[in-house]
């Protein structure tokens, strides 16, 4: 069996982010979880949004957006991690699955996650993030992740949060490893112009 592909998409907006350094400790739980021979392609949104919003605007990916693009449509798996803003999923977050076609994600295992300043945005993970990917007709592991600021403060709260980490990673890796090698083909994934026009995904 070829090596498995794990895309991960963290939309942090500041270098270095609390939502990259939770996006990375998922990847290397589900690195381990699936072995040393899985590919781990991170994909910072920040690094797109020109790109992103041009193709909102336009229709077209450029380049370097289809790539992107690819990335996350070809992988086995997605962890998909977004900071909480307004109590929701960033705008950069949502523009960015707002442009791919509305079947790229069918049935591919996801692992959600967020971070946010206090505990009582957790909610976003089941409020939020689960009707989006639902919607996609993706498919979320049974445990989401969220960190709040209090879980980077001591070792004891640290090690909860990596309690959390590991039993969602490793609920991605079996989805990942019971699915079938991902066989998307190589035709545009992002929305259509003329369904942008239409409405789709507005």
């Amino acid at each position: 069996m070829t090596a498995r592909t794990i895309a991960v998409v963290t939309a942090g907006l500041s270098q270095p982010s609390s939502t990259r350094l939770l996006a990375d400790r998922l990847a290397d739980a589900t690195r381990t979880a699936l072995g040393p021979d899985t590919v781990v392609e991170v994909i910072e949104l920040r690094d797109t949004a020109v790109d992103v919003t041009n193709n909102l605007l336009t229709g077209f990916p450029s380049p370097k957006l289809k790539e992107v693009i690819d990335t996350v449509t070809h992988a086995d798996g997605l962890i998909a991690v977004t900071p909480v803003f307004t109590a929701s999923y960033s705008g950069l977050f949502k523009s960015f699955f707002d442009i791919l076609d509305k079947e790229a994600l069918e049935g591919k295992p996801v692992l959600l996650a967020a971070t946010g300043g206090t505990e009582r945005h957790s909610l976003v993970l089941d409020f939020a993030l689960r009707p989006l990917f639902a919607y996609l007709r993706a498919n979320p592991v049974a445990t989401g992740v969220y960190a709040a600021s209090s879980d980077w403060g001591s070792a004891s709260a640290t090690g909860t949060l990596q309690k959390r980490v590991e039993r969602a990673a490793g609920e991605l890796a079996a989805l990942v490893s019971a699915a079938p090698e991902s066989t998307v083909s190589d035709e545009l994934t992002s929305l259509p112009f003329e369904e942008l026009l239409a409405g789709e995904g507005l």
